[in-house]
């Protein structure tokens, strides 16, 4: 099983979500570290190659942003309430820049 690595205040947030959602997240994450495919999941190619959101519905819509292309680790770039039909602008530039930030770390090391 891969290791989650959680990014920012990804983990905070998370642990923010109703319970229900919350316990979802973790077990939709934790099919991905297995290898597996989320139950309900898209690509997010406007924040980078590889990036994936999971949905989560659970008396309100959660997403959990991540990337699992790297052997030692999946990464949990944002955690967040989605309150429109749109992912605010504000949300994906948190995890877009989180994601240049884990792509140049990787590179220096």
């Amino acid at each position: 099983m891969k290791p989650v690595d959680w990014l920012g205040d990804s983990l905070a947030r998370l642990r923010g979500f109703p319970r229900h959602a919350m316990r979802e997240a973790g077990h939709q994450l934790e099919l991905v570290q297995d290898g597996r495919e989320p139950k309900d999941w898209k690509p997010m190619r406007t924040i980078g190659a590889g990036v994936n959101e999971l949905r989560i519905r659970a008396g309100g819509a959660f997403r959990v942003i991540y990337v699992a292309n790297f052997a030692e680790a999946i990464y949990v770039l944002h955690a967040f309430e989605k309150k429109s039909r749109r992912t605010a602008l504000l949300d994906v530039e948190l995890a877009r820049g989180r994601f240049r930030n884990l792509i140049s770390t990787r590179r220096s090391q």
